[in-house]
């Protein structure tokens, strides 16, 4: 029977993905959830998973740290929320990957590939490609055109994105721009730590969100802080606000 160990410092996450295996592959043997790099490293040498879940960007010791420190042999599968330069990564090295947050369809190509047993790739390459697409620095400024003018909106300043079209709008706490770049183009560009995606066409400032609460379909409105309108969070990207 093949063990499995999942990593990310979101125990939600965790849960929720071995939940998803469960479902998918009942014969997986999930030996435990680690919500660090060195409880991860612990696990690995208590238990040998024939396969690890590894999230990327975690506090401490890194994703990218753990796998560098993985037996020979030890399957890894990446999930993250990097952009498509880290995608191209894990493509060209023939690696396995999923993004955050992880879709059922997705997930089960990546069982269906690692029960076909691929032959194990050398991760020391795509480990610093990764380590480069880690240290791009993030948007600092938006630069927004109203008529013949430009405006730079600090990043820090802005409360959300919302795409229109295509457009997005950028809101601050009382100010809104345009700018033509698409939510997923920005996506890439903000720190995932401090933008929060919670639909397909909005992203907020995580220190914004001042209460998240269910409705009866069980999708989330967000109260923000410094605007009065609410935001409504796809079943996709509910889990941010679990325990929340």
């Amino acid at each position: 029977m093949p063990k499995a160990l999942l990593v990310d410092d979101e125990p939600n996450l965790s849960r929720h993905l071995a939940t998803k295996l469960g479902r998918l592959w009942p014969e997986l043997d999930i030996v435990g959830l680690a919500g660090n790099g060195r409880q991860a490293l612990e696990l690995t040498a208590a238990h040998a998973p024939d396969i690890v879940f590894l999230d990327i960007r975690m506090p401490g010791l890194s994703g990218l740290d753990v796998a560098e420190r993985l037996p020979p042999g030890t399957r890894v599968v990446f999930v993250t929320a990097y952009d498509e330069y880290a995608v191209q990564a894990f493509e060209a090295a023939a690696v396995d990957y999923l993004l955050k947050p992880v879709q059922d369809a997705r997930l089960a190509a990546t069982v269906q590939r690692l029960q076909a047993a691929a032959p194990v790739e050398d991760l020391t390459r795509l480990l610093g490609a990764l380590r480069q697409a880690a240290h791009r620095p993030y948007l600092q400024w938006v630069r927004a055109g109203r008529g013949d003018a430009v405006t730079l909106v600090p990043v820090s300043a802005i409360v959300y994105f919302r795409a229109d079209n295509k457009y997005t709008s950028v809101l601050t706490a009382n100010d809104e721009h345009v700018i033509r770049m698409s939510i997923s183009e920005l996506e890439n560009l903000l720190d995932p730590d401090r933008f929060w995606r919670i639909h397909r066409s909005v992203i907020v400032a995580a220190e914004q969100i001042a209460e998240a609460r269910r409705d009866f379909r069980g999708r989330f409105e967000v109260r923000l802080r410094s605007r009065a309108e609410t935001l409504r969070a796809s079943r996709s990207y509910a889990f941010r606000f679990k325990q929340m």
